[in-house]
């Protein structure tokens, strides 16, 4: 009885630090952390000090953050993440186009793009905040 305890605390240990989520609700979660965090960083990217080629790496790792945030998600937050994918995808498209062309235009289309990424994220948290 006395191996058993230690043996027993080891594999709940092993099984708690398996880095799986526990159940679906973790994983919506933690990749919902994870689409946060990039916002942030495309919020936090200063244009103008370091060019658009600052923004591209962030608006990719959003994409492949929100496909698998709607995997975890399914159906339950589904609208939300599609309508923020769209508006990655539109920056997406307009970072293209800025550094294509870079003038006052383009730029400020980046500004607005930047802008509605954020209110997506915002929608979507306040959506899924419940949950999580």
């Amino acid at each position: 009885m006395r191996r058993l305890l230690p043996m027993l605390a080891g594999l709940l240990l092993l099984t708690g630090c398996s880095g799986e989520p526990a159940t679906p609700q973790a994983a919506v979660c933690e990749s919902y952390a994870a689409v946060q965090n990039t916002v942030e960083h495309i919020r936090n990217t200063n244009v103008s000090e370091n060019g658009l080629s600052a923004l591209k790496p962030y608006v990719t790792q959003l994409i492949d953050q929100l496909k698998q945030f709607v995997t975890d998600a399914q159906a339950q937050f589904g609208a939300q993440a599609d309508t923020l994918r769209a508006s990655v995808d539109e920056l997406s498209a307009s970072v293209d186009a800025a550094r294509a062309d870079p003038n006052v235009t383009t730029l400020s289309v980046v500004r607005a793009d930047v802008a509605d990424v954020r209110a997506g994220a915002q929608t979507l948290r306040a959506t899924i905040q419940e949950t999580c």
